[in-house]
């Protein structure tokens, strides 16, 4: 039997409703996406899981969805941007931090901070918008990225130059006593 056309009209209406109210939800709780570059690496499992492990929010910015797989962007427009699998960093003149146990190599740039997992592979970069972020902010982004980070094995420290440099004048010292 077919339904009268009264209930199927009604059934039609509240079936709008919902759906147009489902609709206008979704868009107001969608950011927009934000357009990365993939590493070269992003497909490792690896970052797979560094990626669900990431925070929601980095001080007053949200995370949004990104375009490419091993990414993550918070803030619109983007205040930190993440990319999981880019190239490893070798032993570097720039500054390390080690927040919450993960090595950071420090690029300043003119306009933004390049952080760079060291020791780590797949590697993380994170991109900082200096303009956008507080002294504050960057540095619990780092710390709140060093937890997904942190699940990646370390292979590799960054060495502090003071190490080496009383490493050197130590063995120095000892072949001037052995000298003589």
């Amino acid at each position: 039997m077919r339904p009268k056309p009264a209930l199927d009209r009604s059934f039609r209406q509240r079936a709008a409703v919902v759906v147009a109210a489902a609709a206008a939800f979704g868009a107001a709780g969608c950011a927009a996406t934000a357009t990365v570059e993939p590493a070269p690496q992003a497909h490792d499992p690896v970052c797979a899981d560094v990626m669900l492990t990431l925070p929601e929010e980095i001080g007053e910015h949200s995370q949004r969805p990104t375009s490419s797989q091993g990414t993550a962007a918070w803030g619109d427009p983007a205040a930190v941007v993440l990319r999981c699998g880019v190239e490893p960093i070798g032993p570097s003149e720039h500054p390390c931090v080690s927040p919450a146990g993960v090595d950071w190599v420090w690029i300043e740039n003119e306009d933004h901070l390049q952080l760079i997992s060291y020791g780590r592979e797949p590697t993380v970069e994170v991109l900082l918008d200096g303009e956008r972020l507080t002294e504050d902010t960057t540095m619990n982004a780092q710390f709140a990225l060093s937890e997904a980070v942190g699940r990646i094995e370390q292979t590799r420290r960054c060495t502090d130059l003071l190490d080496i440099e009383e490493t050197d004048e130590t063995e120095a010292g000892s072949q001037d006593s052995s000298a003589g």
